[in-house]
């Protein structure tokens, strides 16, 4: 007999975005995958969102709106896996676009590895963009990789194209709703679920195959606060397991800040211009930034003031 899948819920968390927002949910729609549902959790301020999802919603069972007051993406992620039931959770963002089979290879590369709990997949800027001189984050992976206490780890992963069973947020808890867009460390939600992931002992795989176009665009103006948001995040997920007595977290740490910092020299001493340096500052911020919050040791989470 052949292995049965699961069902899946995907989850995805906007704010603001309604010029967007459509093109993703009716993306995921369309996946071929037999059992599947989709939850958009809403946190905008105006109703623009609710006012296109609302009719969709009415026209296909599978679409749930859910409409939260407080900000924050991992609270929105909290949220999300609270009142859904699928076995695998599939994650996007509400500027991306999935292809039709993105679920099916989500299911069949957790059907081959029974000890995977986490998914990241490929996160690809479309070749044409509308904004002059404009930045997409991207996470391009070369070729499928395995991370786990025998294979090793490094720090990967992109909150717009990522999944996992339940069963890791029963065995690791959920998200960190100190970290993320919106709350007061900014960002990293993804690579501190990565890293808890593989501490305790479970498996994350990276698949070029399971890819999503991201279509969020930001401009030069817009970058110097990008790199703030992940600096600070970064820090203060870094040195959040650093504070558990996390040696080898520390070494993850000082490797980071050593190889952004390289880059930048090496940029400046081939007339680039500078590179990351900014970004390695908040680095520091956000260590300092992170200090603010107690830390739960035993579930590696920080503690909200």
């Amino acid at each position: 007999m052949g292995t049965v899948l699961p069902h899946v819920s995907v989850v995805v968390c906007t704010r603001n975005r309604p010029d967007t927002i459509e093109q993703a949910v009716m993306s995921v729609l369309a996946n071929n995958y037999h059992s599947f549902d989709l939850t958009v959790i809403d946190q905008s301020t105006t109703q623009a969102t609710e006012s296109i999802l609302r009719p969709i919603a009415e026209g296909d069972r599978r679409l749930r709106y859910v409409l939260v007051q407080e900000a924050g993406l991992s609270r929105a992620y909290n949220t999300a896996i609270a009142c859904t039931e699928g076995d695998v959770l599939a994650f996007t963002d509400d500027d991306c676009v999935t292809p039709s089979d993105w679920l099916s290879k989500i299911c069949h590369a957790f059907a081959e590895d029974e000890e995977a709990d986490l998914i990241y997949g490929q996160v690809i800027a479309p070749e044409m963009s509308n904004v002059p001189g404009g930045i997409t984050p991207a996470l391009a992976l070369r070729r499928p990789e395995r991370f786990s206490r025998r294979d090793g780890f490094r720090v990967l992963g992109m909150g717009a194209n990522f999944a996992a069973r339940r069963s890791l947020f029963t065995r690791v808890g959920g998200f960190d709703e100190q970290l993320g867009g919106g709350a007061p460390l900014c960002s990293s939600q993804d690579f501190d679920l990565a890293y808890r992931t593989y501490r305790s002992g479970r498996a994350i795989l990276a698949r070029p195959d399971v890819h999503v176009l991201h279509y969020g665009t930001r401009t030069p103006q817009d970058w110097p606060a990008t790199l703030r948001a992940y600096g600070i995040g970064d820090g203060a997920f870094y040195f959040k397991h650093v504070r558990c007595l996390d040696l080898f977290a520390l070494r993850l740490l000082a490797r980071q800040m050593l190889v952004q910092s390289a880059r930048d020299i090496g940029r400046r001493l081939r007339g680039r211009g500078p590179g990351n340096l900014l970004y390695v500052r908040f680095i520091l911020v956000g260590i300092r930034e992170s200090l603010r919050f107690k830390v739960d040791r035993h579930a590696r989470l920080y503690v909200a003031r």
